[in-house]
């Protein structure tokens, strides 16, 4: 909001920074991300008001200002209980800027949409990658798979476009990708084993959450359908950036990745 930072930053200088959480929390609620960020490090009360609540009134407001109605209205975002989490997942969407130029992100934030291009592989990559922690995020097909459908993980180097129908996740030594349609693991162009490893895997239904769980300081990415751990798919990561990315080829095809934040360990 207009002069929301100067209120902020009155609000430091002098008694002012003893005022009560309600007040800085209803200062708060006009500003912006970065703003905030930089607040939560001017001491341990702000902090504590920021992020001791993460459904506050500060969150709540962001969330209703940066969020598409569709995205708070639907189930999108089921799974991401507090208002910050869903902060969070809006600014680790797919970004509208780093994929094919065959599909585009439709205006609840979330879901890339193919649009109907013949022989053509499109991909897209989140607004953010990680070279460290951990990080679970979900992942779903709105519509048909096509011959394939990979989702995982690529460095910024990986190609989002590519001719005809093929596993573009996974076609280099750049990204990593699990093909829903035949259970092939895929990297450096190669098929990396089946996943998950079982007789008779169930075949990837339409609609099904699946959450991909990256660990950078083990290196590994894991997958898990439902409540299900499926196994670690890949090991030995490079310390690199690595982006949540899917690559698809059906026409008219929706994909949606939310993330979700640390994943809970069960």
């Amino acid at each position: 909001g207009p002069g929301g930072g100067g209120a902020a930053a009155a609000a430091a200088g002098g008694p002012g920074w003893r005022l009560p959480g309600r007040v800085l929390e209803l200062v708060f609620s006009y500003l912006e991300l970065r703003e905030l960020r930089s607040c939560a490090l001017v001491c341990k009360l702000w902090h504590r008001v920021l992020h001791g609540d993460e459904n506050s009134e500060v969150w709540r407001s962001l969330a209703a200002r940066c969020l598409a109605e569709e995205a708070l209205r639907t189930d999108i975002l089921c799974n991401v209980p507090t208002y910050k989490g869903k902060v969070r997942a809006f600014h680790h969407a797919f970004s509208t800027n780093d994929c094919s130029r065959n599909v585009y992100i439709k205006k609840n934030g979330f879901t890339l949409h193919r649009n109907p291009i013949a022989q053509s592989t499109d991909g897209a990559r989140t607004k953010i990658g990680f070279s460290e922690g951990r990080h679970a995020w979900e992942v779903w097909w709105e519509g048909p798979l096509g011959t394939v459908a990979v989702i995982g993980i690529a460095t910024k180097r990986a190609a989002m476009q590519c001719q005809g129908y093929v596993a573009l996740l996974g076609s280099d030594d750049q990204s990593w990708g699990w093909n829903l349609v035949d259970n092939n693991l895929l990297h450096n162009g190669e098929v990396n084993g089946s996943f998950p490893q079982c007789n008779n895997a169930p075949k990837y239904q339409i609609g099904e959450r699946i959450r991909v769980i990256l660990d950078m300081e083990d290196k590994t990415l894991a997958f898990e359908r439902g409540y299900e751990f499926l196994g670690v798919a890949f090991r030995g990561l490079p310390k690199v950036c690595l982006y949540p990315a899917v690559s698809a080829v059906y026409g008219n095809t929706e994909v949606t990745l939310v993330y979700l934040g640390k994943p809970l360990d069960g």
